[in-house]
């Protein structure tokens, strides 16, 4: 008898809640130092995840959780970019 899979679990930078891995985006700060939204899982470089939900990515940007995820100042387009990539994600 074989036991059922566990998820990987992570944790919503905005909401702070403990959500399967999958239902997450996951933002990616390349070892280039560039970040970008990763839907895939797939790219290379230090992760944090964020609900789905354009107000747990407006909760992100007020508090700074990703400049502290990230450890690197974050300019505004790039937060604008993420909303962009956000919302592209849910009209495809």
């Amino acid at each position: 008898m074989q036991k059922p899979r566990k998820l990987p679990q992570r944790q919503c930078l905005g909401c702070r809640e403990m959500k399967n891995k999958k239902d997450l985006i996951r933002a990616v700060r390349s070892p280039e130092g560039e970040i970008s939204l990763d839907f895939k899982g797939k790219k290379p470089g230090r992760g944090a995840y964020v609900c789905p939900d354009p107000a747990c990515l407006a909760k992100v940007r007020k508090s700074r959780a990703l400049e502290r995820a990230f450890s690197v100042a974050i300019p505004a387009e790039v937060y604008d970019q993420l909303e962009a990539q956000m919302r592209e994600a849910d009209n495809g």
